[in-house]
């Protein structure tokens, strides 16, 4: 199972390594978008978010305070998905699909972040990790 956990945390990581290094590789054309979007101080957000993204993936990749990983994923994912993603204000049927999508794409990516925090804080033997969870002593 070990071995299993291992590719599920590489699948689940790759999207998440690829988004914070386009944010800190393409930073002006993302926090154009982001200023689109109404978000303040875009290009410090972009580049904020860039980090924080990327940090969380490599902590879940490499398993190193996986479970601190998976829940700066969900600081990101959750936010990004009401500030990014409002659907409801869009009045254009395709583009309202569209930002939906995203919506719920974001929503159920910080659930299964919230899975794997769980998963980590709790699991005993995580095997194939560099470190303990760091957040697991709260649980007990």
């Amino acid at each position: 199972m070990e071995w299993l956990v291992l590719v599920g945390r590489l699948l689940f990581g790759v999207l998440f390594v690829a988004s914070g290094v386009g944010h800190l590789t393409q930073t002006q054309m993302m926090a154009g978008y982001a200023q689109s979007k109404g978000v303040p101080l875009a290009r410090a957000s972009v580049l904020g978010t860039g980090v924080l993204i990327l940090a969380g993936a490599l902590m879940v990749l490499l398993g190193v305070w996986a479970d601190l990983g998976a829940l700066l994923l969900v600081l990101f994912l959750v936010p990004t998905a009401v500030l990014m993603h409002g659907f409801w204000s869009v009045t254009d049927p395709q583009s309202k699909q569209m930002e939906q999508t995203q919506f719920l794409k974001d929503l159920a990516l910080a659930g299964a972040a919230l899975m794997l925090f769980a998963f980590f804080a709790t699991t005993a033997d995580l095997g194939l990790t560099l470190t303990d969870p760091l957040l697991d002593g709260l649980f007990e």
